[in-house]
């Protein structure tokens, strides 16, 4: 990208974003047109290269973003101040798939990751300890203290204990989503060994659920429910957890071709620049797994509104057509079922960093899953079933909706962000910076500076060093939010609890 002060994404745009501050005054030369900006206007937000009346659209990325909401001159900066959503209730849609094959050519490329028992892999080794029930995060956390104070992390890369509060007084869906993250949780490839923790008396039976576990290895994966053992509870669970130590501290990593890589893509506290840096680079990654024959994940459906159809018509086929606009209307009628609009979404930090409408705010965010097809759609808690870009039903919330990536299987979450964030969630949770100014100001939260963009650097000198830097995490180099041990999960919750 050739370093200049603004940059019109599409042709068809009627917007500007400004990659540095804009003084009134200034003159923008665009199209063959001198336009004076009207206001002082902050980096990554948006200024009129022409004329529009009350209620017309104003396009970016080639799309409408919103209307006017009063007439507007050219050179006026675009905010949310009288840029109004177009958004509303539930569509219907019609299938018109774009058929669009990505030419990327197979490299050959290998990470080092542990091979599993059932031929799963995974990037970390690690033991974890899952409650089924929140009442005995207590015990999990002191177990985990007590095993890193004995052994460290000799032979293994962490030793972690999920805290949650579910597991009990929870009905229907919200119970079940419960379980099947658990569930997730327990069978990801990521933890080389796994103690989980029950009460005893709560609705997530424990026995029922070690049923949900299917066919598990039974060497690398335990079960203690505290209410039936005989006298110290923390005493008998470090004898399990000695033993599951010793089982996972003898695996090796091993050269393992990418196509078994899976990531997650996720975004959070977004900016202006987000659509122009950030996103797009992850999406050249994603699509380079894609064609090695890898997987990647999208998730965030409210998100997803007002963009949703670019996604739509790039299903493979009508059925996958179908559950995509099922899970787009599915959570547009949970937003109108508890009275909300559905397109009251962008954050006080992400208006301040120059997006304006839901529009706005997805159109940028669905440039992280590149251009691939899209070969399959899950509902939340599912696990993965299919190579390729699938899309995954979760809210926009930054650790639910990253703890739902990591659930349904992926190894490692890419997260853009123009604010900053420091959190991770159960896997390396990688942050990729916007804008220079973040990656500047917080080198102990960012992993990958996409900044440089908005200062000269190309997209294609950029793509390769970041595919090598997930490569090296993957590999086994820590993401920041593991050197910093910010990690955790967050678990969707809609319903009643009792």
């Amino acid at each position: 990208m050739k370093q200049t002060t603004f940059i019109k994404i599409n042709p068809a745009d009627s917007v500007v974003v400004c990659l540095q501050p804009q003084k009134k005054g200034d003159v923008i030369c665009i199209d063959g047109r001198s336009i004076v900006v009207n206001q002082d206007t902050p980096a990554g937000h948006k200024i009129l290269i022409a004329d529009v009346r009350q209620g017309d659209n104003i396009i970016k990325y080639g799309y409408p973003i919103g209307h006017a909401g009063q007439d507007l001159k050219a050179g006026d900066w675009v905010n949310e101040n009288n840029l109004k959503t177009n958004l509303s209730g539930t569509l219907e849609y019609a299938y018109q798939p774009v058929g669009e094959r990505l030419s990327i050519p197979r490299e050959g490329r290998t990470f080092r990751g542990y091979v599993r028992k059932n031929g799963d892999v995974g990037v970390r080794n690690e033991i974890w300890i899952v409650p089924t029930v929140g009442c005995v995060n207590g015990i999990a956390e002191r177990l985990a203290a007590m095993l890193r104070d004995e052994v460290g992390t000799d032979g293994i890369d962490a030793v972690c204990a999920w805290h949650h509060n579910f597991g009990c007084s929870q009905l229907s869906g919200d119970h079940e989503n419960t379980r099947k993250v658990l569930r997730d949780i327990v069978l990801h490839p990521n933890a080389g060994a796994v103690l989980v923790l029950g009460l005893g008396c709560e609705n997530n039976q424990p026995d029922q659920f070690m049923q949900m576990l299917g066919d598990y290895d039974h060497d690398r994966i335990r079960l203690m429910v505290t209410q039936l053992v005989e006298g110290d509870e923390v005493e008998e669970g470090m004898k399990i957890l000695r033993e599951l130590y010793e089982i996972a501290r003898k695996d090796r990593r091993q050269e393992v071709g990418v196509e078994k890589l899976r990531i997650g893509l996720k975004c959070g506290g977004s900016d202006g620049f987000s659509g122009i840096t950030a996103n797009p680079l992850v999406g050249e990654l994603s699509d380079w797994l894609v064609a090695q024959g890898g997987t990647s994940v999208l998730t965030e459906v409210p998100e997803m509104f007002g963009a949703e159809t670019i996604l739509m018509n790039r299903c493979e086929t009508r059925e996958l057509f179908e559950q995509t606009v099922a899970m787009i209307n599915n959570f547009k009628e949970y937003f109108l079922s508890h009275g909300e609009p559905v397109g009251e979404n962008p954050s006080p930090g992400n208006k301040a960093g120059g997006i304006s409408t839901l529009e706005d705010k997805a159109l940028g965010c669905t440039q992280k899953c590149g251009r691939a097809p899209v070969s399959g759609v899950m509902e939340y808690g599912d696990r993965l079933q299919h190579r390729g870009l699938n899309l995954l039903s979760a809210p926009g919330n930054d650790l639910v909706a990253a703890t739902a990536l990591a659930a349904c299987g992926c190894h490692l979450v890419l997260f853009t962000t123009g604010r900053g964030t420091p959190f991770g969630t159960f896997v390396p949770t990688m942050k990729i910076a916007t804008n220079p100014t973040l990656a500047k100001r917080k080198p102990n939260w960012v992993d990958f500076n996409a900044g440089l963009l908005i200062e000269g650097h190309a997209m294609g000198e950029l793509v390769p060093q970041f595919i090598d830097k997930v490569l090296a995490v993957a590999s086994g180099e820590k993401a920041r939010n593991e050197e910093n041990g910010y990690r955790e999960i967050a678990i969707f919750k809609n319903g009643v609890t009792l």
